[in-house]
């Protein structure tokens, strides 16, 4: 199993499931697949995209084995080619533990009109904790998160430091793309 989904992704999954209709979530980086597998388990079609093969089969014979109406998609999303689906191709798209501002553009224009985003990853101050992503690339500014969505109505955003023996300094961000 790919582990349990962020909170953060509990808090939102009526509105994921509500936002999918009957189309698309994109999971993007997805790993092991948590939070595709999580939108799959609402009853909605989901991807996850990644470009680790091995977590993208084992993503795969997870959904198949549970009955889950999720796919896998094989993409090197850091390669400069844009995320693999037509321009408002999906409902909603899921970001967790990722960040390549390159893309930001990317996924802004696969959200469909009402789509809903989903974001969460590292901010500067996890560097202060001593463990975790450490190169700046991954890490964002104070702030930096909805700046990078200019074309997205924020619904909510926050930075936090989680509770718990090992603590992580995120940014969590919920957008839709005006319809």
């Amino acid at each position: 199993m790919s582990g349990e989904p962020s909170p953060f992704f509990v808090a939102w999954q009526e509105r994921v499931r509500a936002s999918a209709g009957g189309g698309l979530v994109l999971d993007l980086a997805c790993g092991g697949g948590r939070h595709t597998l999580a939108a799959a388990a609402l009853g909605v079609r989901s991807a996850g995209i990644d470009r680790d093969a091995a977590k993208l089969r084992a993503l795969a014979d997870e959904a198949r084995t549970r009955g889950l109406p999720a796919s896998a998609l094989r993409a090197d999303l850091e390669a400069g080619r844009g995320i693999p689906v037509r321009a408002g191709a999906s409902r909603v798209i899921l970001v967790f533990r990722f960040l390549f501002r390159p893309l930001a553009a990317a996924i802004g224009e696969a959200l469909a009109p009402g789509g809903l985003l989903l974001y969460e990853t590292f901010t500067q101050a996890q560097r202060d904790l001593g463990y975790g992503p450490r190169n700046p690339a991954f890490l964002l500014a104070p702030n930096e998160l909805p700046g990078l969505f200019p074309g997205l109505e924020v619904l909510a955003y926050e930075e936090l430091l989680t509770p718990g023996d090992r603590p992580e300094a995120l940014a969590r961000l919920a957008a839709r793309r005006p319809a």
